[in-house]
């Protein structure tokens, strides 16, 4: 009987590693989720600050304003 009971014991360790194990994995996945949420969230601002400076470049008449404008388009992209 006492191998029964360490089969149980041995189970029941099996069962609680698995959980473990589990509640890991879904705890990643959470963060991975939050962490391309984040990059997406960058990726579209970027796009949006672009935008707003090709539109001021198209409308700068001034050479330094131009070459400003310019730079930080150049800097965005990086």
């Amino acid at each position: 009987m006492g191998d029964a009971g360490e089969g149980l014991v041995d189970a029941d360790a099996r069962i609680q590693e698995l959980m473990d194990q589990r509640d890991a994995d879904r705890k990643a996945k959470a963060n991975t989720v939050i962490v391309d949420a984040q990059a997406a969230e960058r990726a579209y601002s970027k796009q949006l600050v672009r935008a707003s400076l090709k539109e001021q470049l198209a409308a700068a008449t001034h050479p330094v304003r131009r070459a400003q404008l310019e730079a930080a388009i150049k800097d965005i992209e990086k």
